[in-house]
Order: C-alpha cells, then structure tokens, then sequence
C-alpha cells in the first residue's frame, strides 16, 4: 500500500515510517505541515494518508482542517487521523462516507491492531476511538431513539457506520439502491434528523448507531 504521512514530529514520523515500511508498506512521502500535506496528496495520489490533526503552520487544528479540504477535493479519499488532541468540528463531514479513521496515539497499544486499522481505512472502512466517539456525540447532543428502528433498518445503518454507500449497502444485502435509499430516509425521520443535507443527516444517524455499540 502507497502511504504518505503527515506529523510534525520529527521523531514520530520517522518512527511510523519504519514501521509501516516494515510492514511491506511504502510510504511515498512524510510532510511535516499541512500545506506540504494537501501538495503531497495531489502530487503523489496515495492510498491512505496518515495524518496528525495538529500540525504546522499554526498548530491547532491544521491537520484536520487540511483533511476536509483533501476529501472535498478528492472524494473518498482514505484518511486515517492519528493525534494527541481530540477536533471534532472538522471530522463530521469525514465520517459521512466511510475511509475514515481517527484514533488517539496515547490509546494505540498494539501495533498489530494499528496495522490493521490503517488496512481497514484504506478499504473503505471506519475506526473510531471510543473517546472520539463521545466527544463527537457531546457535540451533536442528541438523544437516541434506535429502538424505533427495525431491524432491516439497523443492519443498513449498521454497514453505513462502517463507511459503505448506498450502492454497496445494496450489494451487500441484495437489495436495490432505491430500497436502501428507503431505508435510510425512514431511519433519518426516526431519529429525528432533520432536513440538513444527506452528508450531515448520514453522520448523525451513524453516530447515534456508533453510541449504541460503545
């Protein structure tokens, strides 16, 4: 996998370098601000970025800010934050369609399990760390009604909190797209969710989904 890592310290990112090459990974680049970032995804298209939230050049949320403007430019671009600090107002729009990590490094205790978060991101897939997760539902601040759901209701919103799409929620339960489109409206109305855009109606359902489970 072509990997391109973005962190500030110097120490860090040579670490992660070597053991991702180790892994048989290659890292085809390893910036150290989030300019340098947003360059090296263009220039080298990678599978995955690997990304520090913050970073230079003012050290808050650069990283992060950096992300969303990476997968506004290049939709479904796998991304996996890898941070100290927890940012949750820029991660919102990232969860909505799936390839979207963001695990704390202090929580990371198995390179093993690293690893295969970075393959499962890269895939299309999710990984929240479970304090990512409370602070992103501190923010919505909702309630969750998912008893109300059925259970064809949860097994698509299920695969969403994974990171799929619609069309291969369909697929995976051998339905039509438009009956998955279905299902999901119905489950937006129960929970509550309001006309605010598809994106940001995706990601509070999942995040609701994501709160049953912890």
């Amino acid at each position: 996998m072509r990997i391109l890592l973005a962190e500030d310290s110097a120490l860090f990112r040579e670490g992660l370098t070597r053991l991702l090459t180790e892994a048989g990974h290659e890292v085809v680049a390893a910036v150290a601000d989030a300019d340098s970032l947003v360059a090296a995804v263009s220039r080298e298209r990678p599978d995955l970025a690997v990304i520090d939230v913050r970073m230079p050049p003012t050290m808050t949320a650069d990283g992060a800010r950096a992300a969303r403007d990476i997968r506004q430019a290049h939709p479904g671009f796998p991304m996996l934050l890898l941070s100290q600090h927890i940012e949750t107002r820029q991660c919102l729009p990232l969860l909505a369609s799936g390839g979207f990590g963001y695990l704390l490094k202090d929580r990371v205790l198995s390179v093993a399990d690293f690893l295969d978060t970075v393959r499962r991101v890269a895939a299309g897939g999710s990984a929240l760390d479970p304090e990512i997760v409370a602070a992103l539902l501190r923010t919505t601040g909702r309630d969750d009604p998912l008893s109300a759901l059925t259970v064809r209701e949860h097994e698509v919103l299920a695969l969403a909190a994974e990171g799929l799409s619609n069309a291969a929620v369909a697929q995976r339960l051998h339905l039509s797209e438009r009956t998955v489109e279905s299902h999901m409206r119905s489950t937006f109305q129960k929970l509550g969710i309001s006309e605010n855009g598809d994106a940001h109606r995706r990601v509070l359902a999942v995040l609701a989904y994501l709160r049953e489970r912890r």
